[in-house]
């Protein structure tokens, strides 16, 4: 690909997430949506004619050779042979979340872009919300002291569908569906390194989790997450320090507004910034940026918090499967 000239993005699958991304491509410069990879060809053309994209395709390797980068929006367990692909080809990648299921395939590809010199990317859409990372300054520079605790919940409600990715046996559930947000703050505030991981698991008949809580322990802090797709919760982010604590109301995943709050309610601040669309316009420019300018990479989600999301996801399956 010549400097400066538009990456050419290929999606991979044609569901909801692809859509949504479609719909946030268009908002970034320097790049365009060209091509859609859907194995049933028929998906693919009818997603290609509805979004006007000039190619659809049924043979992964046949569409790599048109794109300069993939967006990867499949269901969760094609996401790590996607990508391995699509970086041993010289292709960039975003994935959605979660990258992959476990820490070794997360290892395995970040350092497959770290020698071909690509860009690999996380595509956590709250990651790149200007109202959260202003959080994570503020968490970060003392202001409400040494921090304690970090508590996370995405719930959302899903009507049982024996075809609906989040109740698919494998890789469905309300955990590996939204906890990779729940670990998000948690890795950003606290770091990768806990000492003591457990979960709490309520599972539907097929052994599906429809509500889990985990529970991680560091050095000298905790932390909480929740999530459920059969269970509803406060979908809020609380970050507890020795002065005062940082509560995003929900969605807080969606963050454009938080607060921070101290034992003088007169003293609380409250911040916001916007959330333009549904968040991946954000995302996709970093994703641009990485590409034209590889001497000034910078990750919002570093490789490392990356992979621990993953060792976290892994071993919350390990647990799932063996409890079956």
């Amino acid at each position: 690909m010549e400097r400066n000239s538009s990456i050419r993005l290929g999606i991979v699958g044609s569901g909801r997430i692809a859509e949504r991304t479609l719909s946030e491509v268009k908002f970034v410069s320097g790049i365009s949506a060209t091509s859609v990879f859907n194995p049933r060809l028929s998906s693919a053309k009818a997603f290609a004619d509805r979004f006007e994209l000039a190619m659809a395709f049924d043979q992964y390797d046949v569409f790599l050779e048109h794109v300069d980068g993939v967006y990867i929006a499949s269901p969760h367990e094609t996401h790590y042979e996607y990508a391995r692909q699509a970086l041993l080809t010289g292709k960039h990648v975003l994935c959605e979340k979660p990258m992959v299921l476990n820490e070794n395939e997360a290892r395995e590809l970040y350092e497959l872009a770290k020698q071909t010199g690509l860009v690999l990317m996380e595509a956590i859409k709250t990651a790149y919300a200007p109202s959260f990372l202003n959080l994570l300054a503020i968490a970060k520079s003392g202001r409400i002291g040494k921090i304690y605790d970090v508590e996370a919940t995405f719930t959302k409600l899903i009507p049982y569908d024996s075809h609906a990715r989040e109740y698919l046996p494998v890789a469905g559930g309300s955990f590996t569906e939204l906890a990779s947000y729940n670990l998000l703050p948690i890795v950003k505030l606290l770091g990768t390194k806990f000492n003591d991981l457990r979960f709490e698991i309520f599972k539907d008949n097929n052994g599906v989790d429809i509500y889990t809580k985990a529970y991680f322990r560091f050095e000298d802090a905790i932390a909480t997450v929740k999530t459920g797709i059969g269970v509803k919760s406060e979908g809020q982010l609380l970050v507890s320090g020795t002065k005062g604590y940082i509560q995003v109301k929900s969605p807080w995943w969606l963050t454009k507004t938080f607060e921070v709050c101290y034992e003088n309610p007169d003293n609380n601040e409250s911040f916001s910034a916007p959330f333009p669309g549904y968040g991946m316009r954000l995302e996709i420019a970093d994703f641009v940026r990485n590409i034209n300018e590889p001497a000034r990479r910078n990750y919002k989600l570093t490789p490392e918090e990356s992979i621990s999301m993953a060792r976290v996801i892994e071993q919350f399956l390990q647990l799932r499967t063996g409890e079956s």
